[in-house]
């Protein structure tokens, strides 16, 4: 029997609407434990590649494995029993309990048991305490019983980052992380993310506009324009590809 390498594989995906192109026939194979950096000016396609990947939209064409298993017809919380967890580009915790109650609903979700509101979610010590782990593991142990909208706007990021590592998905969407992130702040988010790989062997798509967080985490980079994908390669083939620095960046790097 074959061993499939390959987390998640597209193949000839598709999106239009009314009649506009805004992905066209993308194909790319992310290998197990790999760090995939999608980049591309605005209007790329980025986050509509995010949106068909999470199910938040269906393709127009084209087919989507994760594990070697179609999950193209699959809903969006279907994927997310499978093994795909997305973080947004603005953040979408709820704001009004507290960051373990966060992250113990993605716990508690992940353990397949019933979510049955008439039962106190605190007679599951196991359940809490993986959910504290997983703070402890961004550093947000000490602000387990904040609510979650009054954290800082960095802390809400690690905290969604928490929340994905409580899922126990095997493939994580990260877009844009770093978006409104103070400088201090990004070096410290950068190796939360890549100890999603590197400790954690998860599978991490990132979608992000700082070249130097994607250069320094991505295994490789795949580079969308215009809904197209002109090339997935190493970050220093890409950052030397003449059509690249044409389409996208503009100069030689």
């Amino acid at each position: 029997m074959s061993i499939n390498n390959f987390a998640l594989e597209v193949e000839d995906l598709s999106l239009s609407i009314g009649g506009a192109k805004i992905l066209d026939a993308i194909s790319i194979a992310v290998k197990k434990n790999e760090i995939l950096g999608i980049i591309g000016p605005n209007g790329a396609g980025k986050t509509s590649l995010f949106n068909l990947l999470s199910g938040l939209r269906a393709p127009s064409r084209g087919s989507i494995r994760l594990n070697g298993v179609d999950i193209t017809k699959d809903s969006t919380a279907q994927r997310a029993r499978a093994g795909i967890a997305r973080t947004f580009q603005t953040s979408s915790v709820f704001v009004n309990l507290t960051v373990l109650e966060n992250v113990r609903l993605a716990a508690h979700a992940a353990t397949k048991n019933s979510m049955d509101l008439r039962r106190n979610a605190y007679k599951f010590p196991d359940v809490l305490a993986s959910a504290q782990h997983c703070l402890e593991l961004v550093g947000l142990g000490a602000k387990s019983l904040a609510i979650a909208g009054s954290l800082a706007h960095g802390d809400k990021r690690r905290l969604e980052i928490a929340i994905v590592l409580a899922a126990k998905s095997d493939v994580v969407l990260l877009d844009e992380p770093m978006a409104g992130m103070a400088v201090e702040n990004v070096p410290g988010l950068v190796e939360i993310i890549r100890s999603l790989k590197t400790v954690h062997g998860k599978t991490v798509l990132i979608v992000e506009h700082h070249m130097d967080v994607v250069l320094g985490l991505a295994d490789r980079i795949a580079v969308l324009n215009y809904g197209e994908l002109l090339v997935c390669d190493t970050p220093q083939n890409v950052m030397n590809n003449p059509t690249v620095q044409s389409a996208y960046l503009g100069q030689s790097l």
